[in-house]
């Protein structure tokens, strides 16, 4: 039986200081084929190669992965300053109305880390340019230092919301968690739920209202480790059934695309 495909969206990166590439985590690949069981499909998220329209017929689902690039102020409605860090404006033109499509469509996407953000981005919502420096906030960016099992250890802890989506899934309301970003919500977008929320305040866990589809999102990486890790896997595992839900529906006999 043919796995369906999840689209990844990548980020671009300056090789050598001269050759442009677009790249995506072997973690984020492996997160979905071995614990989503569908077949990872890494996307050049740029509008020169291709039209989202054409992405949302070629895979039945998508993951917005992290990336140190950020979302443009521009995009929610605030001046660039050197706070905001490093952009990448080719990403921004596909994944903000990619995830408007999917929410629309019904097509399932799980947002990670800069995904996270995009998704409230997408909806209409803003964001902190750094975390850390809003008062009695912590620290969440990465460590600077250390292996990369130490970068990507259990940092703090995330409590979501009594009976909300989260907690059914989990089948906890409050978990260990990772985290390695700068940025934040300020303003939810419309129809975003902050479902779970960090010690400090910092919203880690979101969905989209009334959405037909998965549009479960994290702050955390749960690609790493994701097979093992008591979070990640069922969050991978929950994404995968929907992404098969998409296909099957969308490949029965006499149903048109949405």
């Amino acid at each position: 039986m043919t796995r369906p495909i999840v689209g990844i969206i990548g980020n671009q990166h300056l090789l050598n200081d001269q050759y442009l590439a677009h790249a995506g985590g072997s973690m984020n690949s492996e997160a979905v084929a071995q614990v989503a069981d569908c077949v990872p499909l890494l996307i050049p998220a740029d509008p020169r190669y291709m039209a989202v329209e054409e992405l949302l017929d070629a895979c039945d689902g998508f993951l917005l992965t992290g990336g140190r690039p950020n979302v443009h102020p521009e995009e929610y409605g605030e001046v660039e300053t050197a706070a905001h860090g490093a952009f990448d404006r080719a990403r921004d033109a596909i994944a903000l109305p990619l995830v408007r499509a999917c929410v629309e469509r019904g097509q399932p996407f799980f947002g990670v880390c800069r995904g996270f953000q995009e998704v409230n981005v997408a909806m209409g919502g803003s964001l902190y340019p750094e975390i850390r420096d809003l008062p009695g906030r912590m620290n969440h960016r990465m460590p600077p230092d250390g292996t990369q099992e130490e970068k990507f250890a259990l940092r703090h802890m995330v409590e979501f919301s009594d009976n909300g989506p989260f907690h059914r899934l989990l089948g906890a309301r409050e978990v260990m968690t990772n985290t390695l970003h700068g940025q934040g919500i300020k303003r939810a977008g419309a129809r975003i739920i902050i479902d779970g929320f960090a010690p400090d305040g910092t919203p880690e866990a979101t969905y989209v209202e009334g959405a037909p589809g998965f549009t479960m999102s994290v702050q955390w990486h749960p690609e790493w480790d994701a097979a093992n890790d008591p979070v990640s896997r069922p969050l991978f595992t929950a994404f995968g059934d929907a992404v098969r839900r998409w296909a099957a529906a969308r490949h029965m006999p006499g149903r048109r695309s949405a």
